[in-house]
């Protein structure tokens, strides 16, 4: 297949015009495959296919379901809305709760959706006063002899761990376990010096920045500043409705666009129209753009945005260069994951993974692989 005359996203993240050509399931050297059928895409963007790496759920499904059907739904809705690989998020949970999870996860031969990348703990190793959405009562220190066996039951696919360093043992922790996963700070009340020294012993993230940490204070920087200093990458909710739009142009120039990962954090309801739905146990009430704790309503519990869609809110709404969200969103957490020979990148040798873009960015085509999905 030849996708022709597209403004493709290059690997300098600029735009360039130019075809693209596909040999079965990946991308191929210009020079390669030309009697293949064309696609006319003149006027469109090409993009490299996006990577959620935190997520936990759509179309009514939740990876704690721990429910192989659900899991694929996931999958195609995702790659439906552009996002050709994922990374879906764990709950706080107990241990044998998140042992039926990963073996579900382990057990998952994806069909014609996203592709299973990576899982992402997000729980239960954080700090009860900052549990957000998390359930408190399934808190505890972390654990390295639990991680490993819940390894074990996923079949290596934990990639992501969250932590909150200020707990004591996390710190030993994070310099124990983060040569084995990438450790991302999260749902902590650390203060600048903990954070440092978390970066220091390993940790390389920050979990949904500015949320469920303290923030930006000019004698109390927390861990935002601390993240930049020591080259962190930083995940980021731009749905509009988790961060202003001026803190995410903050973030963007505090960091870099090469370290900023966005991310949709979405949850079951995203797809779905207004209503009542769960997180992690907990009952949500989902009102437009808004998902909260239906009994602490100031608690937002996720996002009802598709990556993609948050993607498209930086640049339309927040004036993010579409050069910099598109990095963000596809580059940047394939990079963080280990994944980017195959994924976010449009270069010869990858997946074929391409959204066919207008100058409104309303997508027009998607490809998995080399097939059209949408």
């Amino acid at each position: 297949m030849i996708i022709r005359d597209a403004m493709i996203y290059s690997p300098d993240h600029s735009f360039v015009p130019g075809d693209l050509y596909i040999d079965g399931e990946r991308l191929t050297a210009s020079d390669a495959n030309a009697d293949g059928e064309i696609v006319e895409a003149t006027g469109l963007y090409a993009l490299p296919g996006l990577l959620d790496l935190h997520f936990h759920g759509a179309v009514g499904y939740d990876l704690c379901d721990a429910d192989a059907a659900g899991l694929q739904a996931i999958a195609d809705f995702e790659a439906q809305h552009g996002v050709t690989a994922i990374c879906p998020a764990t709950m706080t949970f107990p241990e044998e709760k998140l042992r039926e999870v990963m073996r579900c996860a382990a057990a998952h031969r994806n069909g014609w959706g996203a592709d299973l990348v990576g899982i992402n703990m997000e729980g239960p190793f954080i700090n009860p006063d900052k549990a957000g959405a998390q359930d408190p009562q399934y808190v505890i220190p972390a654990d390295a002899d639990m991680l490993e066996r819940l390894q074990e039951a996923a079949g290596g696919l934990i990639r992501l761990v969250d932590v909150a360093p200020e707990i004591p043992g996390n710190l030993d922790f994070i310099r124990r376990m983060s040569d084995q996963v990438r450790i991302s700070i999260a749902h902590t009340k650390t203060d600048y010096g903990m954070a440092a020294q978390a970066f220091k012993a390993g940790a390389k993230q920050l979990t949904h920045t500015y949320n469920a940490m303290p923030p930006m204070a000019h004698r109390e920087p927390g861990p935002i500043p601390a993240g930049a200093e020591y080259g962190a990458d930083a995940e980021l909710i731009a749905d509009g409705i988790h961060v202003h739009p001026a803190m995410v142009r903050l973030l963007f120039q505090l960091y870099g666009p090469e370290h900023i990962l966005l991310i949709s954090d979405s949850m079951r309801a995203c797809g779905l129209p207004d209503g009542d739905y769960t997180l992690g146990g907990q009952a949500v009430t989902v009102r437009g753009k808004k998902a909260v704790l239906t009994e602490k309503p100031d608690t937002i519990a996720g996002s009802v945005t598709c990556l993609y869609d948050c993607m498209r809110e930086a640049v339309i709404n927040m004036g993010i260069p579409l050069e910099h969200a598109v990095q963000a969103a596809s580059e940047n957490p394939a990079r963080a994951l280990g994944v980017s020979r195959d994924y976010g990148t449009l270069r010869p040798g990858a997946y074929a993974n391409i959204i066919l873009a207008d100058v409104e960015l309303n997508i027009r085509a998607v490809y998995l692989k080399g097939k059209k999905v949408r």
